[in-house]
């Protein structure tokens, strides 16, 4: 019931009246929040958007998608009711559909934090209630506790005693706890999934369901989604679902919905890109048979890149159609990041055709009988994955002279310096080639036209003394499309990598006795190009891609390649030169620094944008 509206005998213009004061009043509310937290905010004035209105203080916000939907759809019925279907079929329906879509927030917020700092916090938790170390626990401890509180009524501290650290917490321990109380001051619509990174056990998830719990969000849990990254996680992943779905609690929390993110990224730089896929098709394949076995409805969210090692793939089409049976069934999540979300959704025309593409895939791939795998193609696929595993991890690994020319003869050193990335470069800032995150790994490599992340291993797998094996790989490439799609993607990689480039590098800048690692590697390259022409039967490395590759390098290899020369060159004369907190840096040679690194910046996103999948 609308009262006190200026328009009594209007009623469509009632209803919007009293829809635009409470809009105004959602937009003061948020500016004031705004203001709160900034001191100079740059915020949309409720008068510019929606005019000078007198009584929107006497009218509550709309903090819920249904408070607007409401009036909208008694105004659409009223309208197709007396005979105004046109009209109701215009603006009405546009702005409907534009509410059901977007909701209030637009997008709501996904919160992503490592399974670590969840076992930190619980651990200082343990520890001030007396009863031991969280941290140190078995599985089987943790689950039993983690269950029995999650049941409990009783709170396990005072919210106001962690806000002022009473319980003298490490501040990291503060502050993944006061994630959650900002998360508990949200509307539910605000917040989408709360991804937990390095998810590794079925306790991991509960520990997070249980911090919920603690500040209040019983009644408006996020979904907690785990992420699985590594080699070993994906393969341990069905029986960490089997063992959350066998617990009463978290099945009736999650109304028999869960939502799995499987890790292109990581799994790749872990165990190579040959071993990641396998790891990746087989546990998707197997959840999704535990979620049916417990009558939950599963749904993937895939973290991928723009490049093929980060699970990135052109073809988007063919790419959705070539996932593993029975994992899509018409719902799926996808990550779009760095420059491929201006590649794909940079103009309207180009958003709409990959929103299109998206549309499409998931409809026919719904109607679409996939090839199942015979069990001697599994056991290909398994021998190829574990020789490319063992030969990637041995040069990345064991190789002492893998990480000293990884940081010479690429540009990796310098990307954590430059503003170019949302996160920092690496998890641990004084680990290895481990430690580093996925994109400053490929991105590096992709730089030097070497793409190593995306091939290193894969020749090893492919290569066989048996014919039988070379037969069977045949085959699968024949009649297997996920297997095919693998191929096609490495071939067109390895169509983009440039002998005479990477060794200008070499020469520039690693040092001399790390040189005979380089050359090792370009022979390794020579191998796994003549393996995967083998496996494709085709005469030239591009493959089906042999059209396209052929413009690619008529035109724009040339402008590239003079970048990377200028880039090798910057790098060498930038390595050269003092520290920043040299005292032989004089104020002119901080100018010619700056000047250097602004190019460095330059030739890096030149060159990103040549190879055109490279985020």
């Amino acid at each position: 019931t609308i009262e006190n509206s200026d328009d009594e005998l209007e009623k469509y213009r009632r209803v919007i009246g009293h829809l635009r004061r409470r809009l105004v009043r959602t937009v003061k509310d948020c500016e004031a929040k705004l203001q709160s937290l900034a001191k100079s905010p740059e915020t949309l004035s409720a008068e510019a958007a929606f005019g000078a209105l007198e009584g929107w203080e006497d009218v509550e916000p709309i903090m819920k998608t249904d408070d607007l939907m409401a009036p909208l759809k008694v105004i659409y019925e009223s309208l197709v009711t007396t005979g105004f279907e046109l009209v109701a079929d215009g603006r009405v329906s546009d702005i409907i559909r534009r509410v059901a879509i977007f909701g209030l927030t637009l997008v709501p917020l996904d919160i992503r934090e490592e399974s670590t700092k969840h076992t930190l916090a619980l651990d200082a938790i343990t520890r001030h209630l007396g009863i031991g170390s969280y941290k140190e626990w078995d599985e089987a401890s943790r689950l039993s506790w983690l269950q029995s509180e999650l049941t409990s009524r009783r709170p396990l501290f005072r919210i106001r005693d962690v806000e002022q650290n009473l319980f003298d917490f490490d501040p990291d321990v503060v502050k993944t706890l006061m994630v959650f109380k900002v998360a508990s001051e949200q509307e539910p619509e605000s917040l989408g999934a709360y991804v937990i990174s390095q998810a590794k056990s079925a306790s991991d998830v509960l520990s997070v369901m249980l911090l919920q719990k603690q500040f209040g969000m019983e009644e408006r849990l996020m979904r907690v989604v785990p992420l699985f990254e590594t080699l070993d996680d994906l393969t341990g992943s069905p029986k960490q679902l089997e063992t959350l779905f066998g617990t009463t609690s978290y099945m009736d929390a999650i109304n028999r919905k869960q939502e799995v993110m499987v890790g292109y990224s990581d799994s790749a730089k872990d165990a190579g890109r040959l071993a990641a896929c396998w790891a990746q098709y087989t546990a998707q394949e197997t959840m999704a048979e535990v979620a049916t076995k417990f009558g939950v409805e599963l749904t993937f969210f895939h973290g991928k890149g723009g490049t093929v090692g980060r699970g990135g793939n052109p073809a988007l089409y063919r790419a959705i159609l070539s996932h593993p049976p029975n994992t899509i069934n018409g719902r799926f999540r996808v990550t779009e990041q760095g420059e491929m979300i201006r590649q794909n959704f940079g103009s309207l025309e180009i958003a709409e055709r990959s929103l299109d593409i998206y549309t499409a895939a998931l409809l026919r791939e719904r109607f679409t009988k996939h090839v199942e795998p015979k069990q001697k193609w599994r056991d290909q696929m398994q021998r190829v994955s574990e020789a490319s595993c063992a030969n990637y991890r041995y040069f990345v690994r064991e190789d002492p002279r893998f990480v000293p020319y990884f940081r010479q003869a690429t540009p990796e050193l310098e990307l954590g310096i430059l503003n170019i990335g949302s996160r920092p470069a690496k998890r641990n800032p004084k680990g290895g080639v481990e430690s580093l995150r996925a994109i400053p790994w490929t991105f590096a490599w992709a730089q030097t036209r070497m793409h190593l992340s995306a091939w290193l291993g894969v020749g090893a797998g492919l290569n066989s003394e048996n014919e039988d094996d070379r037969a069977t790989l045949r085959e699968m490439y024949e009649e297997w499309p996920w297997f095919r799609e693998i191929i096609s993607l490495i071939s067109m990689l390895l169509s983009k990598t440039d002998f005479s480039i990477t060794k200008n590098y070499d020469e520039l800048l690693v040092d001399p006795e790390l040189m005979s690692l380089g050359d090792e590697v370009r022979t390794m390259l020579v191998e796994t190009r003549q393996a995967v022409i083998d496996v494709s039967g085709s005469k030239d490395i591009s493959g089906p891609h042999v059209q396209l590759m052929r413009a690619s390098s008529m035109i724009r290899n040339p402008y590239v390649d003079s970048i990377n020369v200028v880039q090798a060159e910057l790098l060498k004369v930038l390595r050269a030169m003092p520290a920043d907190d040299s005292s032989d840096l004089t104020p002119e040679l901080k100018e010619i620094k700056k000047v250097r690194i602004d190019a460095l910046l330059l030739s890096i996103k030149g060159i990103v944008q040549g190879m055109k999948n490279s985020g």
